[in-house]
């Protein structure tokens, strides 16, 4: 555990000094907001990045069944237990 603990900070110190920052969605510019295309359109743009994504990380996406794809299904109502699960 003591090793994994280690390259956990590791990795954390290295991604210290990447550019970034924190917004919300009314925060951002109307550039940042894609608001025209269909809905396949815009779904085909949010697949290029998640291709794109899995290739920066040097992983291969993840094969498996939609019964299997992890997540949790959040009612309304139920968004502030969910932040405190985490």
């Amino acid at each position: 555990m003591i090793a994994v603990d280690a390259e956990r900070a590791r990795r954390a110190h290295n991604r210290a000094g990447w550019p970034g920052v924190v917004t919300t969605l009314a925060g951002q510019t109307d550039a940042a907001i894609v608001r025209h295309g269909t809905a396949a359109e815009r779904i085909a743009m949010v697949w290029r990045v998640t291709l794109d994504a899995w290739a920066s990380a040097g992983r291969a996406i993840p094969q498996y069944s939609r019964a299997q794809m992890p997540g949790r299904v959040v009612r309304a109502g139920e968004a502030d237990d969910v932040s405190r699960d985490r």
